[in-house]
């Protein structure tokens, strides 16, 4: 038996490829979007593709179920409780997809989305009646149970599936054998989850003992814990769970139309109401960048920022460092933003000369906003983390407001002092600055190295 997992940090997701050597038969289980490295695998090893299961419809990533069935010709299944636009095959509760001597057998788990499920994996050379592992998509986590509450805008409320949560984990996971290897759909990082651990595999007996989750609770209780301070959802998460089930332009298709746009094509392009993505560091982008531009790093968690601050509707322009345009659109492909009209030809290199279109974001170091603050009249330091990063410890008098929350917040930020925007290390304080700027704020200074920084400096915290 082949069970290889790939880990995508920058979306913390997990995807699988099951096969078996002797019939040379695989299946994919969420896989992304840009399927290649599955293709390869499956070379390699000199297995066949056949099949390519989603265990739900994912709300933060596109997935790759129509990519792979496009280039291999694999059968599609998701849950029974699914409907789609596409052809596939419904799983219920003892669905069998055999793959020679490795068999897969699904469980109906809904919770997190109404049509989860989780896939046991048995290796029968081995033993065909314990099985060897069970694929938990987002209703399992290590760590953590998926959360309940993404759906109400398709019609299902964080009520309604928390209670089926609470059923599924407890009636289709726990009583598996404590030797079962759990492998979810989901690492830390994820918005899915709310404590998701580091760790991307497990077992079903260290879940049984250190899960919160999985605790002897009532109904009543698991769904007050587990609905408890869930991070915001990104606007996108809807769009993504609706695209993976709609018959849609691969990401192959997606890609054919990106192409570099001269400065005149690209401000034409930005005119006419497309959003300027300048996808380079932080402090690239500091020195210099072109006005109205929105920077969101490569180097960062992109994806999930993009589709928070940016619309799934206009067009999008990249400005990136030459060579990383390609990857600038994957990832935001990835996400089912397919949308890119181009690239500038050439990055910052076809603006620079142009000062009129040009402008910087001033960037201060720990020392020097700490003596900022001291003043008579002292700036107000805007903190764009997280709520539970804030209360955690943050500089004395300053106003917490969310990136997230912050282009809502715009109309209430104070104009008649300089603001001063720190984060953890910098890049979302990038985001932010970039973000005022494009609001027509101008007095805006950012910690440099952020809130690490500070504490590095050893200076004063509340």
């Amino acid at each position: 038996m082949i069970l290889h997992q790939f880990y995508l940090n920058c979306l913390a997701h997990a995807s699988y490829l099951i096969g078996d050597e002797s019939s040379g038969v695989a299946a994919v289980v969420d896989p992304q979007r840009d399927v290649q490295q599955y293709l390869e695998l499956a070379q390699a090893r000199h297995l066949e593709i056949r099949h390519v299961i989603l265990t739900h419809f994912h709300a933060d990533f596109v997935a790759g179920h129509l990519e792979l069935r496009d280039r291999t010709g694999a059968t599609v299944y998701l849950g029974s409780r699914a409907q789609a636009e596409y052809a596939f095959v419904a799983l219920g509760d003892g669905s069998v997809i055999e793959l020679g001597d490795v068999r897969l057998e699904a469980r109906e788990t809904p919770g997190h989305t109404v049509e989860s499920i989780s896939l046991l994996v048995y290796d029968t050379r081995q033993d065909a009646v314990t099985p060897h592992a069970v694929l938990t998509g987002d209703t399992l986590f290590v760590g953590d149970v998926g959360r309940p509450d993404l759906r109400a805008s398709l019609g299902w409320t964080a009520d309604a599936l928390g209670r089926l949560l609470y059923q599924s984990v407890r009636t289709k996971l726990l009583p598996l054998p404590d030797s079962t290897l759990v492998y979810p759909a989901h690492g830390a990082g994820s918005l899915c989850g709310k404590a998701i651990s580091k760790e991307t595999v497990s077992t079903i007996g260290d879940q049984r003992r250190s899960n919160y989750a999985l605790q002897p609770m009532s109904e009543d209780d698991f769904l007050r814990i587990v609905t408890a301070d869930q991070p915001d959802a990104p606007p996108y998460f809807t769009y993504d769970a609706v695209q993976n089930s709609r018959e849609r332009p691969t990401l192959e298709v997606a890609l054919e139309h990106l192409h570099a746009l001269s400065l005149d094509e690209f401000l034409a392009l930005r005119d006419a109401g497309a959003q300027v993505l300048d996808a380079r560091d932080a402090a690239e982008f500091a020195r210099a960048h072109l006005k109205g531009s929105l920077n969101i790093g490569l180097n960062g968690q992109y994806a999930t920022w993009a589709g928070t601050m940016l619309n799934q509707h206009d067009k999008v322009i990249i400005v990136a460092e030459p060579g990383r345009e390609t990857e600038a659109a994957l990832r935001l492909g990835r996400i089912g933003f397919d949308h890119v009209a181009g690239y500038l030809a050439g990055g910052m290199s076809a603006i620079e000369p142009r000062v009129d279109l040009c402008e910087g974001t001033d960037r201060e170091l720990p020392l020097s906003v700490r003596r900022a603050l001291q003043a008579a009249e002292p700036p107000r330091v805007i903190d764009v983390r997280a709520p539970a990063e804030w209360q955690a410890g943050h500089i004395a008098g300053s106003l917490n407001v969310p990136l997230n929350r912050l282009r809502d917040a715009i109309p209430g930020l104070p104009r008649d002092q300089p603001l001063i925007l720190c984060c953890a290390g910098g890049y979302r304080s990038s985001i932010a600055a970039s973000l005022l700027q494009q609001h027509g704020v101008r007095h805006i200074i950012e910690l440099d190295g952020g809130m690490a920084a500070w504490q590095g400096a050893k200076l004063p915290m509340d």
